[in-house]
């Protein structure tokens, strides 16, 4: 009688899918997203499928982004939400790499090709630090509160920032500070401060509601890998549509991966010698690409918007493999 093949090795208390998708969400949701949307641009029988598809994503998705947040401030202790030194730390960090980044866009002003190369460049350290950043600092060990203290300050900070500096690169854009500044505080009160605010209000008078959101594992971590399998699909978009050459996409591409690594080895520095280097180094390196691509749309050359397209993804990249780090130094606490 022929044996039979051992199959122990597919059972779910070894490397199952299960498992494998719960390890690694992040690089899944980039591929899913950017391989949906490249089967609906290349099989021209979904057209009539993607035209219908297309208003109803762009509705999920701040509702996705929404309910990535309430269910992170469900979970933050608001007492704890002060400022820090390692704040003030970061946030020198970012001014002298937007001065530096402006720099350098003057001195190549004539050359039309850098010029948008270093814009781009700019949209990824310009940005304020992710709304969902708390949910991996979360993950990696890092202090919730601070960094949403951290993310409510960074936001307000390029709200400043943004409308300042982006009509001295382009003269052609007539940007009003105060219109823009208000524009861009809309954006920051939809997407943060109404969810800190109704978290606030779910600990104080809902208690058995916000318990229950609390009580199920990981909810944001996936309601924000949702988020992140749309983003990717809307970056491979804009990268597929636009106009620019070959050469300078790639050179967008590989700058804005190095930037990743500069932002994070900078914020960890500052945060070994303040105190927190897990939130400092997230803070600096983790930014909200969303605002960073609507503001290179609204204010700059479209292309540059490429930058923060391809820096959403390499920052998730990074993401997944500080996660698994983290996973294989604390395997009791993260497979429990």
């Amino acid at each position: 009688m022929p044996s039979v093949p051992n199959f122990c090795y597919l059972c779910p208390q070894n490397m199952s899918i299960k498992r494998f998708l719960k390890d690694w969400t992040l690089p899944v949701a980039i591929a899913v997203g950017s391989v949906i949307y490249l089967t609906f641009y290349w099989v021209p029988q979904l057209d009539e499928v993607g035209d219908t598809l297309g208003p109803i994503i762009d509705t999920v998705f701040p509702v996705a982004v929404f309910l990535t947040l309430f269910s992170t401030f469900c979970r933050v202790d608001f007492h704890q939400m002060k400022p820090h030194r390692w704040h003030i730390g970061v946030l020198v960090a970012q001014l002298l790499l937007v001065a530096l980044n402006c720099w350098v866009i003057f001195v190549v002003e004539a050359d039309l090709e850098q010029k948008i190369l270093w814009e781009s460049v700019l949209t990824c350290i310009i940005g304020p630090a992710a709304s969902a950043s708390p949910v991996v600092t979360a993950k990696l060990g890092g202090n919730i509160n601070t960094m949403t203290a951290f993310v409510v300050i960074s936001s307000l900070a390029s709200a400043v920032m943004i409308p300042a500096v982006f009509p001295l690169l382009e003269k052609t854009a007539h940007v009003d500070f105060w219109s823009a500044f208000a524009i861009i505080l809309e954006k920051v009160a939809y997407v943060l401060v109404l969810p800190l605010v109704l978290g606030w209000i779910m600990q104080h008078y809902v208690k058995g509601i916000c318990q229950w959101i609390v009580s199920i594992p990981d909810l944001s971590f996936y309601l924000w890998s949702f988020s992140l399998c749309i983003t990717s699909g809307v970056t491979v978009r804009n990268i597929v549509h636009s106009n620019a050459s070959l050469t300078l996409l790639t050179m967008i591409a590989v700058l804005s991966l190095v930037l990743c690594f500069v932002q994070f080895l900078i914020g960890r520095g500052i945060g070994r010698h303040l105190g927190e280097e897990i939130n400092s180094g997230q803070a600096l390196f983790q930014k909200n690409t969303a605002l960073s691509i609507w503001v290179a749309y609204m204010y700059l050359n479209p292309v540059a918007s490429v930058g923060a397209g391809c820096y959403v993804l390499w920052q998730n990249i990074i993401n997944s493999l500080e996660l698994w780090d983290y996973r294989k130094k604390n395997p009791i606490i993260n497979h429990s």
